[in-house]
């Protein structure tokens, strides 16, 4: 390839070596912007983007004319051939989105679409300039307004294209469609370029994972590339800024591993840069780092063209993803989450820390963290088919919304992945632990920040799964109030011999005279016992969700419980035992409103052992309480 691509190289030279040796100091000193009222077919201009360092290479570029209405309604878009040995040669490539467009020393728009895959002519579509602005010109707070512009000789751009502008083709209307134009075919519609992610200390499971879960949003493209020199922060010296045409860099996810999404800068002023020319996700409001980006190498393909990145260092923060463009402030700080995972290893005495940052962003985080904690836990020698994991830690955040004020609080994280199952261990881990996080993050009540994830992960060579075989009452079956009775329960762990564990239990002297079921389970069932499922319930209050994650019980537990014949209530999150009668008819209006479910036992959980494993599994028994004083 390397000597197919110097051949192309040596044949395209003539081409652009006069525009080359004119243009060697890189991208012009914008002295105003190109209004679309200008744009006509056959004007030549050049673009600037970087195939290889850092320094922006020119192209030549042909208008072919306007597209009415081409990036969606009142929204033009022009039309460019692109000439030159390179990008004849590589086409038009992922990551090239933002590259600016001059004509003269005037800035026209950025390179942002292509037509579809195996396109064999360089075509490419250029958001106008006077778009872009309007993203720069967005107030603190990123509320979208009219902007007003002054001439073309004040050195800014006028309103939208007129109507009678030369070559201003509509991609819907039957003419265009006679002339084959290709916005006519919904395989060769004009489409943003790529915007190609670097995820850099990741796994190719953890890979294909954040494919699958972005699958459809124009983040499932990964490139390849790498994170700076260090696995820390590095904050570029202040004033350092980066011209139109460089490769720039939005982090996801930064520290030990990185997601990163790269595309180009289109301009730049003493406070502000816009890039890409199209949005990320359309997010509106973000807080991502920004970064410097040097290009290895870019990959030549009809199906699929990307630059090969680093990233570099931190120069400021991109606070709006908009139609027409993404804008990064100079200097800016972003907003991200920290994680911390400590892993002990199987050995006993190793501990392995993996820290990152997320961004803070309510459609991304989840996957994030989801796919970096997979990741971590992949990222061991010990990981093997039989290993299973066992995650604490907890979730710090503010307060507010919980009932707690606005003081900063934590949630507890504990979640169990036994190895062998139908999913891979570390995937569950990584699952239990991401739910956990994303109940508190993406709570519709949650008013303050979250602060931090900070996990401890117990690495367990073997599979610890063990079920609950059988249970009896060995000592009577007939018993008083406040008697002790004894329950022996069988379980059996995976491909061990079956032991029995014998767990005392005092009866409350409250018991009234009758049947009193008794049940032997794991952590879930009694959960499920104490705080039913409610069909169509409403979304957990961070109240709720707090009191849930502080009232789970330990999945390596061997639990008994007595259902007592008394009114049981699960109100926002928290179990009401032993209601009386009138208590209970006052909660009956909130059970039809599904803010409380309502339930004729009552469990009392009387006594636990330890399971050596994660338990599955009940048995209900039947024990008869007779009436009289009971013997302690």
């Amino acid at each position: 390839m390397a000597a197919v691509f110097a051949a192309g190289l040596a044949a395209g030279a003539g081409l652009c070596l006069a525009q080359d040796a004119a243009s060697s100091d890189g991208p012009p000193v914008s002295k105003g912007f190109v209004p679309l009222s200008e744009v006509k077919r056959g004007m030549m201009a050049t673009a600037w983007t970087v195939f290889t360092g850092t320094k922006p290479e020119p192209m030549q570029v042909e208008i072919l004319g306007v597209l009415k209405g081409g990036r969606g309604p009142g929204h033009d878009m022009i039309l460019a051939q692109l000439h030159g040995a390179k990008a004849e040669y590589t086409g038009v490539v992922a990551g090239m989105s933002g590259s600016p467009v001059y004509v003269g020393d005037r800035l026209l728009g950025s390179l942002s679409y292509r037509i579809g895959q195996f396109s064999k002519d360089p075509i490419a579509g250029i958001t106008p300039i006077e778009q872009m602005l309007e993203v720069r010109d967005l107030p603190a707070g990123g509320q979208m307004v009219s902007v007003s512009h002054p001439s073309d000789k004040n050195n800014d751009v006028a309103r939208v294209g007129h109507p009678g502008s030369v070559a201003n083709l509509d991609p819907w209307s039957p003419s265009a469609r006679d002339q084959g134009h290709p916005a006519d075919l919904g395989t060769t519609m004009m489409q943003a370029m790529e915007t190609p992610l670097v995820m850099s200390g990741f796994h190719p499971e953890a890979v294909r994972l954040w494919q699958e879960r972005m699958k459809g949003t124009g983040l499932e493209m990964v490139a390849a590339g790498g994170m700076g020199s260090s696995s820390t922060t590095e904050i570029a010296p202040e004033g350092t800024r980066i011209v139109p045409g460089e490769a720039v860099s939005a982090q996801l996810v930064r520290g030990d591993v990185e997601i990163a999404a790269t595309c180009t800068v289109t301009y730049v002023d003493e406070k502000n840069l816009l890039a890409c020319g199209h949005p990320l996700q359309q997010l509106g409001p973000v807080s991502l780092p920004m970064t410097e980006t040097e290009v290895v190498a870019t990959l030549a393909s009809p199906l699929n063209a990307f630059k090969i990145v680093n990233t570099g260092r931190e120069i400021g923060a991109f606070t709006e993803d908009r139609d027409a463009a993404i804008k990064g402030v100079f200097g800016a700080k972003a907003k991200m989450i920290p994680v911390e995972v400590a892993i002990h290893e199987a050995d006993g005495g190793k501990i392995r820390m993996v820290r990152f940052e997320v961004l803070d962003q309510s459609s991304l985080t989840a996957q994030a963290v989801l796919v970096s904690l997979y990741n971590a836990l992949l990222d061991s020698n010990d990981n093997a088919a039989e290993t299973s994991y066992h995650v604490t830690g907890r979730i710090e955040m503010d307060g507010a919304g919980t009932g707690t004020g606005a003081a900063p609080f934590s949630a507890p994280v504990d979640s169990w992945a036994s190895g062998g199952d139908l999913q891979p261990a570390p995937l569950m881990a990584a699952l239990g632990a991401a739910e956990e996080f994303n109940r508190f993050y993406a709570n519709s009540e949650r008013q303050g920040a979250m602060h931090a994830l900070k996990l401890n992960v117990e690495v367990i060579p073997r599979r610890v799964s063990v079920e609950l075989e059988s249970a009896r009452v060995i000592s009577s079956n007939i018993a008083h109030a406040g008697d002790t009775i004894e329950v022996e329960a069988t379980v059996r762990p995976w491909q061990q011999p079956a032991r029995n564990v014998r767990i005392p239990v005092t009866l409350p002297a409250r018991l009234q005279p009758g049947p009193l079921r008794v049940l032997i389970s794991d952590a879930g069932t009694l959960d499920r016992t104490m705080e039913p499922p409610r069909l169509s319930a409403k979304p957990s209050s961070m109240e709720a969700a707090l009191a849930q994650a502080r009232s789970q019980h330990a999945a390596d537990r061997i639990y008994v419980s007595l259902l007592a014949p008394e009114t049981q209530a699960g109100v926002a999150g928290q179990t009401l035992t032993s209601l009386p009668l009138s208590v209970a008819n006052a909660l009956e209006t909130l059970r039809a409103g599904q803010e409380a479910s309502l339930n004729g036992e009552t469990a009392i959980v009387a006594a636990d052992a330890a399971a050596g494993g994660t338990l599955n599994g009940f048995q209900v028994l039947t024990v008869s309480i007779d009436p009289g004083g009971g013997v302690h």
